[in-house]
């Protein structure tokens, strides 16, 4: 009865947005839990470790901030590294198997991290890796299941889903600081190991890889995915990616560059922030989580909100779509770069957390600047996703690139003259790519990916993805 009333693609939404959010618990929790598992003498003040001892620090400061940013960024190259894996293993093996045995993967490591903490931090980045790796397999395999379950009047909607992520980035912090205060640091590894293979029971019953498959689908719903997918679908003619071109563009080198400067300023906050607050503002664990978290709820927000006005300029014709992409860019890299650097000397400590909240929600404007300007230069299905490729490929570099640099620079946590030089740093990264897609960033369609004009749902999935609020989401790839 219940299953005739809700639709199985309402299922698969929330299936994948919980999948995103579950997973980002367990990319980030890393970030918190090293706070009190490698804690300095002088950082978080009267604050039980509730923890077991840990075999994570090196001989020296210099050594043990080392050892932390590799930690932290061994996850992310095996997660850049994984990207084009997904999408073969996702042909082979289809999505339930790929994303359910990733997420499956990456919580048996959280809950065997307290263990690898004890023996050595070489078993911990091991465990990192693997997460980093699984981790990078659920982008690809979602994608893959949204052409056969989702129409294409559909899809945009369908794409909010992916926005789990931004939640479960916001809600980990707290939760962390709580779990830390009062039950200690393995406790974090095992609640999100354990909401992870709690979420991977309901994908096993839930989850199908196509409508047929699905044994409670209701026939309507079944005739209506089936008769408007494949509609769509039977018109698809794979075309050949221009790879040569798209690598020789400067435009899509403008993307990938600018946007490498803005991951870089992202990940110091979603990184290296709860290590901020608690060895130079000495936050205790839950001040500490719910103000590291709440940037990130409001992010979510903000990012609808910027799109919204973006499409405003755009359908009143007060600007055209180039100066859109670049005044929103300028906005995500511009603002948070300016206030990076002048974090470092502000002493009243209501305003540097006011200035953190603005720097980490104006980042966010890129979602309707260079992420959405992807669609906007190669609309045709195919080349978009080449070009996406080919940027990933470039800017999330910077998230393991950012956090060894801040690793290597800060080796007293407590000194604000060292993080003042890694907020230096990041504000003229943030500046200096951003002038590169000011003056190579371009909206307008690229001649290789003006070559194909008979492939009629291209240009139909085309117009869809141009708008900038409805496909606000699919443009928002993995951070």
């Amino acid at each position: 009865l219940i299953a005739g009333k809700i639709p199985a693609r309402l299922v698969l939404y929330f299936l994948s947005w919980s999948g995103f959010l579950v997973s980002f618990m367990m990319r980030n929790d890393m970030n918190f839990a090293l706070v009190a598992m490698i804690p300095n003498n002088d950082s978080t003040l009267n604050q039980p470790n509730n923890g077991s001892q840990t075999n994570l620090g090196g001989d020296t400061d210099e050594q043990t901030s080392l050892v932390k940013s590799v930690i932290i960024s061994s996850f992310y190259w095996c997660y850049v590294l994984s990207q084009v894996v997904g999408g073969v293993a996702t042909e082979l093996f289809g999505t339930k198997s790929v994303f359910g045995w990733s997420q499956l993967a990456t919580a048996l490591c959280s809950l065997l991290m307290p263990l690898a903490a004890e023996l050595h931090y070489t078993a911990v980045i091991v465990l990192r890796s693997i997460q980093g790796f699984a981790s990078g397999l659920t982008w690809p395999a979602m994608y893959a299941i949204v052409g056969y379950w989702i129409p294409l009047n559909e899809r945009s909607r369908f794409m909010s889903s992916f926005q789990g992520f931004s939640i479960g980035i916001g809600l980990t912090y707290p939760l962390c600081g709580y779990i830390l205060s009062e039950y200690g640091w393995p406790y974090v590894f095992y609640t999100t190991g354990s909401l992870g293979l709690g979420w991977c029971l309901l994908w096993y019953f839930l989850a199908y890889n196509t409508p047929r498959e699905h044994p409670r689908i209701t026939e309507e719903e079944l005739n209506y995915i089936e008769l408007n997918v494949s509609k769509n679908d039977n018109k698809t003619i794979k075309v050949k990616v221009p790879w040569l071109q798209i690598i020789s563009s400067l435009p899509a080198w403008s993307i990938a560059i600018t946007t490498f400067g803005r991951i870089f300023v992202h990940y110091i906050f979603i990184v290296n922030g709860p290590t901020f607050m608690g060895n130079v503002l000495k936050f205790n664990f839950e001040t500490n989580g719910f103000l590291s978290g709440m940037p990130f709820i409001c992010s979510y927000i903000s990012s609808v909100f910027f799109c919204y006005i973006a499409d405003k300029l755009i359908s009143h014709k007060i600007l055209n779509l180039t100066n859109v992409r670049k005044l929103f860019t300028a906005l995500s890299q511009i603002i948070p770069g300016l206030l990076i650097y002048f974090i470092g000397y502000i002493d009243n400590i209501h305003i540097l957390l006011t200035v953190w909240f603005i720097a980490v929600i104006f980042i966010t404007a890129s979602y309707a600047g260079a992420m959405a300007n992807i669609i906007d230069i190669a609309p045709n299905y195919g080349h978009s996703a080449g070009v996406l490729a080919f940027c990933q490929t470039i800017h999330m570099s910077a998230s393991f690139i950012s956090p060894l640099t801040a690793g290597f620079i800060v080796t007293r946590e407590d000194s604000i003259e060292q993080w003042r030089c890694v907020f230096e740093i990041s504000a003229i990264i943030s500046i200096l790519t951003y002038i590169v897609y000011q003056i190579f960033g371009t909206a307008e369609i690229q001649p290789w990916n003006k070559n194909i004009q008979s492939i009629e749902n291209v240009n139909e999935e085309g117009q869809i993805l141009c708008n900038p609020i409805e496909d606000l989401h699919k443009r928002n790839g993995p951070i």
